[in-house]
Parts: C-alpha cells; structure tokens; sequence
C-alpha cells in the first residue's frame, strides 16, 4: 500500500515512473452501503484524474465497484462509474473497471458494456480461475476491448470456479490467448514467472507490438521480476492503493499468496 493519503499515493507513483513503470491508482474500499459514502468516492476519484495529470505522471484509474453502490442500487452505480469515466475523458486518461466476487460479474459487465461504447476509455478485468471466463471473452466486442487478466482472489464455489493451480494456470494461458487473437489490449496480470514465460513466448510467437499488451504488478511485490520485465523493455503497470481501508485488501492478498505477509508486515513495520 502507498500510504493514507492521495499525495502518498501519487508520490509512489513519481517514483515508479522514475524507473520506468507506468502506474494505475485505487482507493482502497468495496462494499459501501451508504450513499454518501459512495460520493466521497466518486469525488476523490475526480480529483485524483485531476492531479496525476497536474503531476504529469504516467498512471490511470481503476475502481471497485461495491465501492460506488453497486450493492445499493445498481443504477446508482452506473451514475457513479460515469462520473468518473467523464473525468478520465477530460484528462484523455483511462478506467479499469475491477472485478470483484461472483455476485458482481455480470452487473460490473453490464456497467462496462454500457459506457464504453459512449465514452470508448474503460477498461474491464477477467478472472482466469472462473470457469465462465473463456465465454466472457468469446462475448467482448470486436473493437476497442482492453482486459486485465488476473488469476483470481475470491473464494468461489468449485461450480463456478476452477480449484486447482495447475488448472488455474491453465485456464489463465488458454485466455491469454484467447485474448490476443481476438485482438484484444491485455493486461498481463500476474507475479508467477511460469504465466510470464509463457505470455513472453506467446507474444513473441504472434510477433505483437507493444500497444497491444502490458504487464501488471502489484504495488511491493516481487521487485526483481518488475525489473527484468523493465529491463527487458516491456510495458510494465503497477497497482498502486492508498486509502485507510487497509484491511480487508490486505487479507484477501493474503489469502491469494501467503508470502505476501512478508511485504504487508514490512509495510506496517515501515509506518
């Protein structure tokens, strides 16, 4: 986590351009019931377009939807979510739509499918480890799509999510794939060297361009990797949250990969 506060984060962020990496912001939070909660949201969101682009940093936006009251009215959130995608518009900068639980999939893909026709700047996230993923992406338009592609961090039931790591890894690869035929802009979201590899070898195999995919770290984790990746010359973005709701994104990263502990006690430690 970069700190707190807004200035935290951006500072962050100034340091990774500094060696090369782009940068996308969140505020950490989800599972808003409160109306105004949710504004302040929305509001700080704005401003954060504001200041990176006042900064002049290299970075973009991504946001979770429970935060913005998907679970308080669907609509509502879609009124959210287009708020700020009209600030991203007025700063020519970008919107990643985050994927949260099985219970927000299709309501975070209806939002997505309709305001980027509109506002052509949003981005949505697919998770490998779901078994309605390779269809998701079969149902993306022909044009304009960009995807993060993560493995997945919720617990899901096995009916609707793949259980074994071997599998997960590869469902991730067969979506990949799947992703850069159909032309889609993906985000390589990932720390394990073997879907690295394999996404290097895929893209070196369709002889792709640069503005066709990036890879994407998370803030504090495997540094050494991020670097080769840089070294290396491929776009590399790293998840940059800030905010005083700490805790629930750090147990879920715990639960993704318990050698995170290190990194997120490291961080307390600093602090």
């Amino acid at each position: 986590m970069a700190g707190a506060s807004r200035r935290e984060a951006l500072d962050t962020v100034e340091e990774l351009n500094s060696i090369g990496a782009m940068a996308t912001v969140d505020v950490l939070g989800e599972e808003v019931e409160d109306r105004d909660k949710a504004l302040l949201a929305v509001e700080e969101y704005c401003q954060l377009y504001h200041d990176i682009a006042e900064r002049g940093l290299n970075a973009n936006v991504s946001i979770k939807l429970t935060m913005l009251g998907l679970k308080i009215d669907e609509g509502y959130c879609h009124d959210n979510v287009e708020r700020i995608a009209a600030a991203a518009k007025e700063h020519d900068s970008f919107l990643r739509l985050d994927m949260e639980d099985n219970t927000c999939t299709d309501s975070t893909l209806r939002i997505y499918q309709a305001l980027q026709p509109r506002y052509g700047n949003l981005g949505v996230v697919f998770q490998a480890y779901m078994r309605r993923t390779l269809q998701d992406i079969a149902e993306l338009p022909a044009e304009g799509a960009n995807v993060r592609l993560c493995k997945g961090i919720y617990i899901e039931p096995r009916r609707i999510a793949w259980k074994g790591y071997h599998t997960v890894r590869h469902n991730y690869v067969a979506a990949l794939k799947k992703l850069l035929r159909q032309g889609v802009y993906v985000g390589i979201a990932t720390h394990d060297e073997f879907l690295v590899c394999a996404a290097c070898d895929e893209i070196d195999r369709l002889g792709l361009a640069d503005d066709r995919y990036e890879f994407q770290m998370l803030l504090g984790v495997d540094h050494p990797l991020r670097d080769l990746l840089i070294e290396r010359g491929y776009k590399t973005r790293v998840y940059v949250p800030y905010g005083r709701d700490w805790y629930p994104y750090s147990m879920r990263r715990l639960r993704e990969n318990p050698e995170i502990a290190k990194h997120v006690l490291r961080a307390m430690l600093r602090r």
